[in-house]
């Protein structure tokens, strides 16, 4: 992916304020384009959107997908040419929480977007990011699912993420088959990387246990996951928006994860991570009695790799090796903009 192609490009980001959302606008912002964003203030405290000074460096503007006339009208205020829609209440045990509240953001958030895009004539290319666990998975070991298998996520965020998976391939048929936008999926793998202080995430638990000289309790070890570092997904963000705007045999979903050879279960990931930050640190199973979690998830990422000849540039011992180099220079007060600015930089430079 050529950054460059972004340059001068007008580009609208629903959930900016979020951790992929903050890389995102991060490499945009590097790469030239003029940014918006679209989002509720930031959902952690600290947060990688601050920590990077994103709201003076881009048109930050604070709102909710689920108010269809403010989302409109930012959308028609910016006048973008891309639109990359994260906007989503992203953890599964919130979920079981508060159904209501995920599927009106993740269902009716959609619904919100693509309408907004439907009245604003400057999108020409729109990319809805969902997740790897939007597919129906009995729990089938071995087997990594394919972008035409069925769609039915088991718990509320993964089967609202499967009907924002419907409802985006309805309006693509519906309302921009004949038209001058594009429109597709990206079903990505879990993703780690600095800056992740969210809640309920297995990296960032692993982070906050080591801050306080603690072992590291792992409530499912066994759990099988495509864990890849944040820029792997991010790059084909960019990637799919750039070239379904330039031709439109490009719309459609696509898998983003890591080969089969770098899924790994939560307690080997937690093992790199120990291994990797050093100090003693260990880490035990510690199971909670908490809600369904799928126990083996994986992806076939065939299609990316033959329609854009792309392959997974980083290993997971690389991107957990990231990770903590980024941790342990923000925790020593260093300069994060620059070591995220270096991260970047070093991965596109492998292009």
């Amino acid at each position: 992916m050529d950054l460059s192609f972004y340059r001068g490009k007008k580009v609208f980001v629903t959930g900016h304020t979020g951790f992929k959302g903050s890389w995102l606008c991060e490499i945009l912002l590097l790469a030239g384009a003029d940014v918006t964003g679209y989002s509720l203030t930031p959902p952690t405290s600290p947060a990688l959107f601050e920590l990077l000074g994103l709201r003076k460096r881009m048109k930050s503007l604070e709102g909710d997908v689920r108010d269809f006339g403010a989302l409109k009208c930012a959308l028609q205020n910016a006048q973008p040419e891309f639109v990359f829609h994260l906007a989503a209440q992203p953890i599964v045990r919130e979920g079981y929480r508060d159904p209501r509240g995920t599927f009106e953001t993740n269902v009716l958030g959609t619904v919100n977007l693509l309408e907004a895009v439907r009245e604003t004539e400057s999108v020409k290319s729109v990319l809805n990011v969902t997740t790897d666990k939007v597919y129906q998975n009995d729990g089938e070991f071995g087997h990594a699912f394919s972008e035409d298998e069925p769609l039915d996520g088991f718990d509320p965020y993964s089967n609202s993420k499967s009907c924002s998976e419907l409802v985006t391939h309805c309006y693509q048929r519906s309302f921009f088959a004949g038209g001058g936008t594009a429109v597709s999926t990206a079903r990505a793998g879990n993703v780690i990387g600095g800056g992740d202080f969210s809640p309920d995430r297995i990296l960032p638990d692993c982070v906050r246990a080591a801050q306080r000289g603690e072992t590291i309790p792992v409530r499912n070890p066994f759990s099988t996951r495509p864990y890849q570092h944040v820029l792997e997904p991010l790059s084909l963000y960019l990637e799919i928006a750039a070239r379904q705007r330039e031709d439109r045999k490009y719309e459609g979903a696509y898998n983003i994860g890591p080969d089969l050879s770098d899924c790994l279960t939560t307690g080997e990931l937690v093992g790199l991570f120990c291994k990797e930050w050093g100090e003693g640190l260990g880490w035990q199973a510690r199971p909670d009695g908490g809600p369904h979690e799928a126990a083996y998830l994986q992806l076939n990422n065939s299609k990316v790799k033959k329609v854009f000849g792309r392959e997974p540039k980083l290993r997971i011992q690389e991107a957990v090796a990231l990770t903590v180099r980024w941790t342990k220079n923000y925790l020593a007060g260093g300069d994060v903009i620059a070591e995220t600015v270096r991260e970047i930089g070093e991965y596109f430079k492998t292009e």
